[in-house]
């Protein structure tokens, strides 16, 4: 019985992450036809930090490798080390996402807003609804941290840990996307 639960929710997380693909999907073609649609404002290449984007990508990857290392370690029962990977994750991806409001304010700081042209428009949903996506999972490894402290790591809880670092590597391949279609590429064109 408790297979069978087990296998539902896997499921039913697999169903919300290819529907979040549909989402990201719709976003990327949206900036795909929108992205040279500046309105007179900047283009990409314009107002892109390559390199600080791309320490906010090695941040991110990175803590896809934390990630990873304390779902393995939950697996194996290394409950000191999981503890010490999630907490690494959390500071790693809490870093990334400051330093995508960091990019977010100057630009609005530079009256790049999401009202100047199509172009930012897109930009900010695709970028911004990737930074929710962190946000949201930030969220979550805090509740996954309280309780692995208060009950302890139970073969439920790693389940939940295991569902969290797909999410988590899904974010990253995400960003891949992101940071090869949106940054590289319009930095380049």
């Amino acid at each position: 019985m408790e297979e069978t639960k087990n296998e539902k929710t896997l499921l039913g997380f697999w169903i919300y992450l290819m529907t979040d693909l549909t989402m990201f999907a719709g976003l990327f073609a949206a900036y795909a036809v929108l992205r040279t649609n500046t309105f007179g404002g900047p283009p990409m290449r314009d107002i892109v930090n390559l390199p600080f984007v791309l320490i906010e990508t090695l941040v991110l990857l990175l803590s896809s490798f934390t990630s990873g290392i304390a779902v393995l370690s939950a697996t194996l029962g290394r409950i000191k080390s999981m503890v010490l990977m999630l907490c690494l994750t959390f500071l790693l991806g809490a870093s990334f996402l400051g330093m995508e409001l960091y990019e977010f304010h100057n630009l609005f700081i530079e009256g790049n807003t999401f009202q100047r042209s199509g172009f930012l428009s897109s930009y900010f949903g695709l970028v911004g609804t990737h930074g929710l996506h962190i946000f949201a999972g930030l969220i979550w490894l805090m509740i996954l941290l309280v309780f692995v402290a208060r009950k302890g790591l139970t073969k439920g809880m790693v389940r939940k840990l295991t569902l969290f670092g797909i999410f988590w590597h899904f974010l990253d391949i995400v960003w891949i996307f992101i940071f090869t279609f949106v940054y590289l590429m319009g930095a380049a064109l």
